[in-house]
């Protein structure tokens, strides 16, 4: 490729092919669209990854990502929403796409991935410890784990829930049920599925 190619195309199609779900090709043809298109595209593009770390920054609270001038998430300082009603997800994604159903009112929390021993992540690398301190110090009445519907959001569920009745938090824990298939990740779950799975949610304890 290095030979065929000139050093800052190929550079640009190695970083690319680096991002999930952009094989070769795909990231060949994303680098020569940059390429044909206008010049300044391409800078507005350089220009906003280049300041992507420095322009967001994670809730204190929720881990939900803010803009950096913000103390806190909206989703969660927002007096409209409910307090005692907390959705746990896997990645901030997740917030976007239950959100879009307008039916939830309640907060989130962010646990920052889920439970998987094949990849090195372990129940000490999410943020369970400060989960079980919010549905405390907030007096949470239902808390909805919302992972995903696979192996390891099912794992990272029933661990979350052994860890509330042990730390004999009085809650009703609710799962979301009816809607999403297994397998599919919450992030590209359509508004519709999304909005059937909340209403038909069932308690696990």
């Amino acid at each position: 490729m290095s030979q065929l190619l000139p050093k800052a195309l190929t550079k640009v199609i190695d970083e690319l092919g680096r991002l999930p779900g952009v094989g070769a090709r795909t990231a060949e043809r994303y680098a020569y669209y940059l390429l044909r298109g206008d010049e300044r595209g391409a800078a507005s593009l350089a220009s906003a990854i280049s300041g992507l770390h420095s322009g967001v920054k994670t809730c204190p609270v929720t881990f939900a990502l803010i803009d950096p001038d913000e103390e806190m998430s909206p989703l969660y300082s927002d007096a409209d929403r409910n307090k005692k009603l907390v959705a746990v997800v896997e990645e901030p994604l997740d917030i976007v796409a239950l959100e879009r159903t307008g039916q939830y009112k309640g907060t989130y929390h962010v646990l920052g991935g889920a439970i998987s021993p094949i990849d090195g992540i372990g129940p000490e690398q999410l943020h369970i410890p400060e989960l079980l301190e919010r549905l405390k110090n907030d007096e949470v009445d239902e808390v909805i784990i919302a992972t995903n519907a696979s192996v390891e959001g099912e794992s990272t569920a029933l661990f979350i829930q052994r860890q509330i009745e042990q730390a004999k938090i009085e809650l009703t824990i609710s799962r979301l049920a009816r809607g999403i298939p297994v397998g599919v990740d919450l992030e590209y779950a359509d508004q519709i599925t999304l909005t059937h799975a909340l209403e038909g949610r069932r308690k696990l304890s």
